[in-house]
């Protein structure tokens, strides 16, 4: 496994990584529920599951 000769300094790191960093995520509105969630990913509101605005999976659970 090769080693560098010379150390590199925290200067030429930091060039190099100057783009790695974190994007805020893209969120969108479901205008079915008007809940805020990622989009192509189901949701949950108030123990329901939701995908695309339509009702996946109901909640039968009784409080």
């Amino acid at each position: 496994m090769p080693h560098p000769k010379r150390k590199f300094s925290k200067s030429r790191t930091a060039k190099r990584r100057t783009h790695y960093k974190a994007d805020a995520p893209t969120l969108t509105t479901c205008k079915t529920t008007g809940a805020v969630h990622l989009p192509h990913r189901a949701y949950t509101v108030d123990g329901n599951v939701y995908y695309n605005g339509k009702l996946l999976i109901e909640n039968t659970a009784t409080a």
